[in-house]
């Protein structure tokens, strides 16, 4: 499968944490399978799954989501790059970033977790950092409020209005690297 890229859309499953900050990626993923006109199914990598090309002729992608909790995103995420024949290489996570504001988004290949449970996972079970990260931007928790708390709530009034729009900038990050590679969706999104 020469060529495809598993897009990794990070979150927690269930209905309590579909709107919540920390499921952005789930979010994107979603977005990108809706632009496919493809739906999700479970696979046996502890994972909900949708194959096909994002855009006509465009590159193929096997888009996913973990049906377990953000901490454990590692071993499906691990198990899908072995059932598919693909590398680290080929991966794009796609998160939600603390460290840039709402609405802002940031790519880059590599580097450290900055304390994201999900992103330690997956760099764990794949024995390296070296994949693509699109990071949506979330912003800082206000005051004191712990981050925990934070990422597991949902966005506020206003940002709520921004998001589909934010969601969807994060999908158009995503096909402008697969089609072009990560400078060029830098120098468009950045």
């Amino acid at each position: 499968m020469t060529g495809t890229h598993l897009i990794m859309g990070l979150g927690n499953p269930g209905p309590e944490y579909e709107r919540t900050r920390h499921n952005i990626g789930h979010m994107v993923a979603g977005e990108l399978a809706s632009r496919m006109g493809s739906g999700f199914t479970r696979h046996k990598a502890g994972a909900a799954v949708a194959t096909g090309r994002l855009g006509i002729g465009g590159p193929r992608v096997v888009l996913a989501m973990s049906t377990g909790y953000m901490n454990t995103s590692g071993g499906p995420t691990s198990a899908l790059l072995k059932f598919y024949g693909l590398e680290p290489a080929d991966l794009v996570v796609v998160h939600d970033e603390l460290d840039i504001p709402f609405d802002t988004l940031r790519l880059k290949r590599g580097g450290g977790e900055g304390g994201h449970n999900g992103l330690k996972s997956i760099t764990r079970s794949i024995g390296t950092p070296d994949y693509v990260r699109v990071r949506a931007g979330i912003g800082r928790p206000p005051g004191r409020m712990d981050v925990a708390d934070f990422v597991l709530r949902p966005f506020t009034s206003e940002e709520q209005k921004a998001l589909p729009f934010h969601v969807d900038r994060a999908a158009d990050a995503v096909e402008k690297f697969l089609a072009d590679g990560l400078e060029a969706a830098q120098q468009s999104f950045h």
